[in-house]
């Protein structure tokens, strides 16, 4: 009778295993994955998760992941416990069963909500953009464009009367400036929103998140605790993850066409920010003294943006995020995004294709 349930438990996790080989083998096929998953199914259930989660005033995806880790605390403790009682082989196979069986349904819940987004063809196939490497002379090109948006953006800032947004205001915007873009993009349509300032607040900065989405909950998480001033760009990109764009620099461009058609100035100050950074940092490795340069051409009031921004993370370097860095790198390469951690500049190649249909930035 022993040998019943080991064997019943094992068929369940052929089973679950089965499920995982289906869903490998449809993330080799991006167009049946665009067409009946991120244009159909997710786009059902995404707004189905937000509409749940959306009307909580916290975070149900960070209380989520107190409690598992809780109670994977709790499970270890009672393994170290009971280390010293006697197993059977029966009771060994039971546990290994039980151990995959949940590995098993959690992967393959998380690649039904989400997952399967980043085997998509995207925003690439919804706008017909085909990013490329780019020359040092593309890149010089771009970053002095950035410079005077950068620049011009701040300076609208200096002249009228703005509001300075607090956190739910930034929120509440971000969703307005979706509904301006989905009239220039329909696909960027966005319904129920789900964002969130993270419950870990200033813990968030350690390991250097800006933010992130839950997939369980279909919730965007803000750190809220970083300066205001770059709030609006990370939150219009974290909903972008909302629509199923999972690549970090697919949800960067897309932050960056959500944000640029804001009405608010504070918005455009912020994307152009972000996107000044991204490209001239990666000058500044190609081509030092272009990048100073440019840095030399920025608004005094910039600069100090710049400066402020640096050093408030500085405060919390550690010892923990490279190690953390180097984990999510190969979450990242594991999931479809062969540049890992580095992805995110990528929306250097994005901005660049785009200017070059379009004509503008």
């Amino acid at each position: 009778m022993e040998g019943k349930p080991v064997k019943k438990a094992w068929l369940k996790v052929l089973i679950l295993f089965a499920i995982i080989i289906f869903l490998k083998a449809l993330e080799t096929t991006p167009a049946l994955v665009e067409q009946y998953y991120s244009s159909s199914f997710y786009h059902i259930i995404s707004p189905v998760l937000r509409f749940f989660t959306g009307w909580i005033p916290f975070s149900v995806g960070d209380v989520l992941y107190c409690v598992l880790a809780l109670w994977i605390i709790v499970k270890i403790a009672k393994v170290i416990k009971n280390r010293k009682g006697k197993y059977s082989w029966s009771g060994f196979l039971l546990f290994m069963a039980s151990t995959f069986s949940a590995v098993f349904k959690i992967y393959i819940v998380f690649t039904l909500l989400w997952g399967l987004n980043y085997y998509r063809q995207g925003i690439s196939h919804q706008l017909q953009l085909e990013p490329k490497p780019y020359t040092v002379d593309q890149l010089k090109e771009l970053t002095n464009l950035l410079t005077q948006k950068i620049n011009s953006s701040k300076a609208d800032l200096q002249t009228g009367t703005v509001t300075v947004l607090n956190k739910q205001a930034i929120y509440n915007e971000a969703k307005e400036a979706y509904g301006l873009a989905e009239k220039e993009f329909p696909f960027l349509h966005y319904t129920n929103q789900s964002v969130k300032s993270s419950l870990f607040g200033s813990w968030c900065n350690y390991p250097g998140f800006l933010g992130y989405y839950n997939p369980f909950t279909g919730e965007a998480q803000v750190n809220s605790s970083v300066p205001l001033f770059s709030m609006p760009y990370t939150t219009c990109h974290e909903m972008a993850h909302q629509l199923g764009y999972a690549s970090e620099s697919e949800a960067n461009f897309v932050g960056y066409l959500v944000a640029t058609r804001s009405s608010d100035k504070q918005f455009i100050y912020s994307v152009y920010f972000d996107m000044f950074e991204y490209a001239n940092t990666e000058l500044y490795y190609m081509d030092s003294s272009a990048a100073r340069n440019n840095y030399k051409q920025l608004d005094t009031l910039v600069k100090k943006d710049i400066i402020d921004y640096r050093n408030f993370f500085k405060k919390y370097e550690n010892a923990m995020e490279p190690i953390v860095n180097i984990f999510y790198d190969k979450y990242l390469k594991a999931n479809n995004q062969s540049e890992g951690i580095e992805s995110y500049s990528q929306v250097i190649e994005w901005l660049i294709a785009y200017r070059n249909k379009y004509g503008k930035l």
